[in-house]
């Protein structure tokens, strides 16, 4: 407890400050929320400890408002051990916590209206609506929107009747916030088998006896690892914990919401980016309260203002959606776990393709891992095999009134393996990871290829838009009908899923497709409406991105086919064979996951590819520890540690200049090396340049106070950003 004077030092949401020094006006304690005054601006910031700036008393400010609610000792020791870990300053850390501001304003009120019967007018018929509103409500005072929706009356006439007079003015109502009255409990509709038994009650032992603990819930895709963690979610909530269930992408809840609700009765509260303001709002203050105690969330949702936090979920863990790249530089997953070990937690991570990451851990006894071997209900796992497409090569088709030949990109297997499915009243999915219709516009004379102005990047030509879209800065143009060049024809290469969609629909032209990427998912609610008419039968082939290789359960699929397996093979990034791996084991276990088994087709012009066989042979085991031992020889994570320097600028030059005196003032590291700078893969984003520094250690390697260090000796020019990264997952 701080006493009432006292200087106290107040941690700010911003990106440089580590706090500043005010002089208490009441007393209060150590991550108490409180509002002051920076040059001007109010900001909400957190006590974070006594003041040491060392300045003058009288030219300390004071805080302007101190409020009731407040952090815990552990959640400010989470926030310096973040920012030491990922060298964000402990404001930018806050930043994520505190990103809804006027959470902390007085609740908003409402104007109420009496009825005026001593006014003259007409009485329309409209007006009586009203005038019967009031009388059936004892004449009680009501506001706009009481009267709209119990007179079912438009606002105009509700205005034009206050400007007459009819309706007075009498007093204000205060908005009361959504109060989140869920109350859950298990319906009992799930019986578990006894592996899904065994897993759930070692997790829920760990949650009745409280301390740290993180449970690798290895399960094959179907093998029911949602309902086992939804056992601990219950345990934690009935002994009075909060809960967190992350998830990599929004977009799969569509289908676990309806698991929820019936399990536990009522729906959890959904967290995510594109929420109003007002629901984010009354969330935040929900979980402020404790009023919310059960979050399914992105990786934004970890830093909500948990109050007893006792459990946290990590579905799909080895997703890379959980690596923030933009506000600063984190893994949500990483995080998750130093906060449960703070506090003092369990943590539960779900996959059917586990991240090398946590199996090392596994195998230094950090983590306990617990597997579900079999898919729940008895459903089979699908039949995996390759098409050589040097031996089966796809043919060209025809379109309706066009005579020029189309190059095929399905082959004959996967045409004949389609018709079959189809012919049998099943549906089919076809997955390709690139989004729009062709990737590349090109010259066929000359060779210009259309490429982003403010972008080192080709642009993707999106038929449904009818543009040419940069898919790094979202900038669009319009397709050119000759080389701007030399004036002659253009053509487009390569495949995206609407090309694909094209080709199924001339040479199936009596079925019935849809299109899933981010381009034609963009909420919540338009998934919803994808599922349900997979589930009714509407729609009989699937084509999408990798939105489809996530968590969804189509029970009449029997058929998947991966237009292009070799998509990511061999990409600059080390983790390219693991991610492609994960990518195309989630997709193959989209098939066959209700009464009739699946199969799995995947185009390739690699059939020996080590990670095709290992799909196909379904030895997921054998193709990570050769992974693993290859890392290890390489010194790569989980076997060594690197941090990136991403050093961006608006004039090349000054870059330049920057980077060769930054390398000039790297330091030696024993038992690691600075590389760089070079440029990077995609060199310029957004009309910014950009340089690459990479500093590599070993496993026990503490490389960020170097870091930390090596940046300070150097002077950043106003029109230069760094942006650092520890343990990168984009090299780009």
């Amino acid at each position: 407890m701080f006493n009432t004077g006292t200087i106290v030092k107040v941690l700010i949401p911003n990106v440089v400050n580590t706090g500043y020094d005010y002089r208490l006006p009441m007393d209060a304690d150590l991550g108490q929320f409180v509002r002051v005054s920076v040059m001007n601006r109010q900001y909400i910031g957190v006590i974070f400890g006594f003041g040491d700036s060392g300045l003058p008393p009288e030219k300390i400010k004071n805080i302007s408002e101190v409020y009731p609610s407040k952090l815990s000792v552990d959640d400010l020791s989470w926030i310096q051990k973040m920012s030491n870990w990922t060298l964000m300053t402990p404001g930018a850390v806050l930043r994520l916590i505190i990103n809804v501001p006027d959470a902390f304003l007085p609740p908003k009120t409402e104007p109420l209206y009496n009825f005026n019967f001593q006014a003259t007018g007409k009485i329309t018929e409209n007006r009586q609506k009203v005038m019967d509103a009031y009388s059936s409500n004892d004449n009680t005072a009501m506001t706009i929107s009481d009267l709209r929706n119990i007179a079912h009356v438009s606002g105009a006439v509700v205005n034009t009747m206050i400007k007459n007079g009819l309706l007075t003015l009498c007093d204000t109502k205060t908005i009361e916030p959504n109060e989140f009255n869920y109350s859950y409990f298990d319906t009992g509709d799930i019986t578990l088998n006894p592996e899904q038994s065994a897993a759930a009650t070692e997790i829920g032992t760990a949650v009745d006896q409280g301390g740290f603990s993180v449970h690798l819930l290895d399960g094959i895709t179907g093998s029911g690892k949602t309902q086992v963690y939804f056992d601990s979610v219950l345990r934690a909530y009935n002994a009075g914990k909060s809960v967190l269930l992350m998830m990599p992408e929004i977009a799969l809840t569509a289908q676990f919401m309806t698991r929820f609700r019936k399990r536990f009765g009522a729906p959890p509260v959904v967290w995510h980016s594109n929420l109003t303001a007002a629901r984010r709002r009354e969330i935040w203050r929900g979980v402020l309260n404790k009023k919310i105690r059960i979050i399914v969330g992105t990786r934004s949702a970890l830093f909500l203002p948990w109050q007893d936090l006792g459990l946290v979920v990590i579905d799909e863990e080895h997703d890379t959606s959980y690596k923030q790249e933009d506000m600063g530089n984190y893994h949500a997953r990483d995080m998750a776990i130093l906060r449960a070990k703070i506090s003092g937690f369990p943590v539960v991570l779900a996959s059917a393709t586990p991240s090398e990451e946590t199996l090392h851990n596994v195998e230094l006894g950090k983590y306990k891992i617990l597997k579900l071997k079999s898919r729940f209900g008895g459903a089979e796992l699908p039949k995996i095999s390759t098409i050589d497409l040097r031996e089966n090569r796809p043919v060209d088709y025809m379109l309706p009134d066009n005579e020029t030949p189309q190059h095929g990109n399905l082959s004959p297997d996967l045409c004949d393996a389609i018709t079959e499915t189809l012919n049998a009243g099943q549906q089919v999915m076809l997955f390709i990871n690139r989004r729009g219709f062709a990737p590349i516009t090109q010259c066929k004379k000359c060779g210009w290829v259309a490429t982003c102005p403010d972008c080192s990047v080709g642009m993707t030509y999106h038929k449904r838009l009818g543009k040419l879209l940069c898919h790094m800065c979202g900038r669009t143009m319009q397709l050119p009908q000759k080389c701007p060049d030399c004036s002659n024809e253009i053509s487009m290469y390569g495949a995206g899923l609407e090309r694909i969609q094209q080709e199924v629909i001339a040479r199936f032209p009596n079925t019935k497709t849809a299109l899933v990427s981010s381009d034609t998912i963009t909420t919540r609610q338009t998934l919803e409406r994808l599922v349900e008419k997979m589930e009714n039968g509407e729609i009989d082939i699937v084509i999408g991105t990798q939105i489809l290789a996530k968590g969804h359960h189509f029970p009449n699929l029997t058929l998947v086919g991966v237009v292009d397996s070799d998509m990511g093979l061999y990409g600059t990034d080390f983790r390219a064979a693991e991610h492609t791996f994960q990518q195309l084991f989630q997709v193959a276990g989209r098939a066959g996951r209700g009464e009739y088994p699946g199969r799995v087709l995947l185009q390739t012009y690699q059939p020996d590819n080590p990670v095709l066989n290992a799909i196909c042979n379904c030895d997921r085991d054998a193709f990570l520890n050769a992974d693993m031992s290859a890392r290890q020889a390489a010194k790569m994570p989980p076997f060594g540690q690197l941090i990136a320097l991403i050093v961006e600028g608006e004039k090349e030059q000054v870059l330049k200049s920057f980077c060769d005196t930054l390398s000039a003032h790297a330091p030696i590291l024993n038992g690691g090396k600075i590389m760089g700078p070079i440029a990077a893969q995609i060199y310029q984003i957004r009309n910014w340049y950009r340089m690459r520094f990479l500093i590599a250690g070993d496993a026990n390697a503490n490389l960020q106070p170097v870091v930390t260090k090596w940046l300070s000796g150097v002077r950043v020019p106003a029109n230069i950003r760094i942006k650092i990264d520890v343990n990168p997952q984009n090299f780009m």
